[in-house]
């Protein structure tokens, strides 16, 4: 008598028997085989009943299908539902994918026969890749719990548009913690790693980041603004502060004035910001000509942080110098070039900086013969915090 396998119902032979037929029971076994890693069948579940798949260890049907649902792979249930359904497959170890293409606003469980309690629901219209020990159905892809998913280079969104691009760094220390938080409280996303991390946001071309639809002020290169104004004039080889009117009732200019023949100064004095990363600072200078002399003029920056108790009795450093030839025209808008950088001395941070500014006018470079008029100067520093808190 034929016995067969656990699973897939394969037809064990015994020595000696079915003798001229093995050809029909080798093609059932290769097609109950074919069926079962890739086969498809569709069944019709319609109407108000819980249905039970056709299980079938017949060795005459060599398609393996019509007649035999559950060793299939892949199997399609399709027909229009009138109530909630139960459709049940062997009690045994197995896989499926189910797609539930019914019609009916009636929910359909997937399950072993003999354990109803234990099926999955499957919702119309999707796939799922179902897993059976034989008394519970499980769904393979929500049963699992993923800990420590792995994103090879992105996430999709539901009509297949990239959502989350991931770029991974070889030997990678530091990385970001998303956390989800209860009632009243914010979600977080959080530098981890190493002692001390920041969160580096990029945004592309001209695009700005933003917080609630304003743009979001982010650590960074910062310009500080000092007119002419502002400054005095040193005790030592002062530059002469001025007020020079260009026509009557358009803009006067406060300018301090440089002369061509030596070296002049004037000074300012700025409480940096704490935001302020106490490295070196670069600055523009804002000028106009009393010639239409188009010589180089030289000019030049050096600052010095005095903290709380200590003297202000200190020489600066070295000036940086800017170099900027004249216009032509008088009273003309003069702007440098941007210096290179000027290492503050003493810098640090809850300070007072003294800036001294001067016209190099000795120097052999300096070839603008007429007197320099200052209207002011643009520092810039650079920040590592967003604000001062």
């Amino acid at each position: 008598m034929s016995a067969y396998t656990t699973r897939l119902k394969l037809e064990k032979q015994v020595s000696g028997e079915n003798s001229g037929n093995w050809g029909n029971l080798v093609n059932y076994v290769f097609n109950r085989i074919d069926s079962t890693v890739r086969g498809y069948v569709s069944v019709n579940v319609a109407g108000s009943a819980n249905v039970t798949l056709v299980s079938n260890t017949s060795t005459t049907n060599t398609t393996e299908g019509a007649d035999d649902q559950v060793h299939n792979k892949v199997i399609e249930l399709t027909g229009a539902l009138g109530a909630a359904i139960n459709v049940f497959t062997d009690a045994v170890e197995g896989e499926y994918i189910i797609y539930n293409n019914t019609s009916g606003a009636y929910s359909l469980t997937f399950a072993n026969t003999g354990h109803a309690a234990n099926g999955v629901a499957i919702s119309q219209g999707s796939r799922a890749l179902i897993y059976s020990d034989g008394s519970t159905i499980y769904d393979a892809l929500t049963s699992v719990a993923l800990t420590t998913p792995k994103v090879v280079t992105g996430i999709n969104d539901v009509n297949g548009n990239e959502l989350l691009k991931v770029t991974a760094t070889a030997s990678a220390v530091n990385e970001l913690t998303l956390a989800n938080m209860g009632t009243g409280a914010n979600p977080t996303i959080t530098a981890s790693g190493e002692t001390n991390v920041g969160i580096n946001l990029v945004a592309k071309g001209t695009g700005v980041l933003q917080g609630g639809g304003a743009a979001l002020k982010i650590a960074g290169l910062e310009t500080m603004w000092v007119p002419a104004s502002a400054m005095y004039a040193t005790t030592t080889n002062p530059a002469e502060a001025a007020q020079v009117e260009t026509t009557a009732l358009r803009p006067d200019m406060k300018v301090f004035d440089f002369a061509a023949a030596a070296d002049d100064f004037v000074q300012f004095s700025v409480a940096m910001p704490k935001s302020w990363n106490e490295g070196t600072i670069t600055y523009q200078v804002f000028w106009t000509p009393s010639t239409t002399n188009t010589g180089n003029c030289l000019w030049g920056l050096q600052g010095v942080s005095i903290a709380d108790g200590a003297t202000i009795d200190v020489a600066f450093d070295a000036a940086v110098i800017v170099t900027d030839a004249g216009i032509g025209t008088v009273e003309d808008q003069q702007v440098s070039p941007v210096s290179s950088a000027v290492t503050v001395k003493s810098a640090a941070a809850d300070t007072q900086t003294y800036f001294q500014f001067s016209r190099d006018a000795d120097a052999a470079g300096d070839a603008f013969t007429g007197v320099a008029r200052l209207l002011g100067i643009k520092i810039f520093y650079t920040t590592d915090a967003a604000n001062d808190a």
